[in-house]
């Protein structure tokens, strides 16, 4: 299998190569999923931290107290203050807004508590609710670590896809993370792989080459 993997990821990248676009692609992986019913079983989510950032360019926003605010400008982090939350008023198009500008959100404590207070369960609708940050933890290393997460849902549908790496990545280091998203999804999963239907990975524009 790991053969397998290993030319599909050469075979993507190498068209990559090929046809250059203005931007660096990201690596996609797609599962199909069978012998499933969302109706019936438990609709499953979970989040694998991958040995190396698949999007270095995830847009992430640091909802924070001053403290954090001050540490989020000195790394050039996007952040909005509780004065910046309020002003949205809990107006749904506004915060839905707000979560699709950004990828992933971190908040400090003292504003994670006020959240469904000041926003409503816009971000949690999302699936973006923030990753709590405490002052004892580095942001910049928060940072990355929530860049290299990548989070597993499923929700009615039974396809899903995960970013898993991108073109401007080593062959070895796409090989690593697909692996380790792949063994992390099939945990999550009643039968385990008797649930897998396929598994394709993908650049951005290129077309999908099967792995399993």
């Amino acid at each position: 299998q790991s053969e397998t993997l290993r030319e599909a990821i050469s075979t993507i990248m190498a068209a990559s190569v090929e046809k250059k676009r203005n931007f660096t692609e990201t690596i996609e992986l797609q599962i199909g999923l069978k012998n499933y019913d969302p109706q019936k079983d438990k609709c499953f989510s979970g989040s694998v931290k991958l040995p190396h950032i698949p999007r270095p360019k995830m847009k992430i926003c640091m909802l924070g107290d001053a403290q954090h605010v001050e540490e989020a400008e000195a790394i050039g982090l996007q952040w909005m203050d509780v004065e910046a939350l309020k002003k949205l008023n809990k107006n749904k198009k506004l915060v839905k807004k707000l979560a699709k500008q950004y990828h992933a959100f971190l908040a400090s404590e003292s504003v994670i508590k006020q959240i469904p207070r000041l926003l409503g369960p816009g971000l949690n609708k999302a699936g973006k609710f923030p990753t709590l940050v405490t002052h004892q933890e580095s942001l910049e290393s928060k940072v990355n670590e929530t860049k290299a997460t990548v989070k597993f849902q499923l929700k009615k549908v039974l396809c899903m896809g995960v970013a898993v790496g991108n073109c401007a990545m080593e062959e070895k280091q796409v090989f690593q993370n697909v692996q380790m998203s792949v063994n992390f999804l099939v945990s999550l999963l009643k039968k385990n792989w008797q649930n897998v239907k396929c598994l394709n990975v993908k650049t951005t524009m290129g077309n999908p080459v099967r792995i399993f």
